[in-house]
């Protein structure tokens, strides 16, 4: 069993699960947006294959912390998806996730042209890694 991450952007979806003890998050891949019923379809064959039991999806916040168009877009995504799924889904602050993954690129000196193509997946598996590093601390301090 594993928890997937997601980083839901308007042209494409970055895509990570975590191992099955759930401490690290693994980058999957990028699902390109084709309408909202066909990235429903292309996450639900992720979820059987990977055997997810709890999706977080990214929730784009402004910096003040307040809910934007794109963070009310994500909520409604959010809603869809867990119908459709019949899983569970929690969001995740994501502010600046995609920022330290650009960041993180870089310092692996990859090419313009790979960062484009990898970097909404390492948001999601920033943004994945952030939920499971939060939850291990919660249960450590019994919450």
């Amino acid at each position: 069993m594993s928890i997937m991450g997601l980083d839901l952007g308007e042209k494409t979806i970055g895509v990570a699960v975590s191992d099955p003890l759930e401490q690290i998050a693994l980058g999957v891949g990028v699902i390109r947006r084709q309408g909202r019923e066909r990235d429903l379809q292309s996450l639900a064959a992720i979820t059987r294959e990977k055997d997810v039991t709890l999706v977080v999806l990214g929730l784009p916040r402004n910096m003040n912390g307040t809910l934007g168009e794109r963070a009310k877009a994500t909520l409604a995504f959010a809603r869809h998806l867990e119908e459709r799924l019949g899983l569970p889904v929690v969001t995740q602050d994501e502010r600046l996730s995609t920022v330290a993954a650009e960041k993180a690129l870089l310092e692996a000196d990859l090419s313009r042209r790979r960062r484009r193509e990898v970097i909404d997946m390492t948001a999601a598996v920033i943004i994945l890694q952030g939920f499971l590093d939060g939850r291990r601390v919660d249960r450590n301090q019994g919450v």
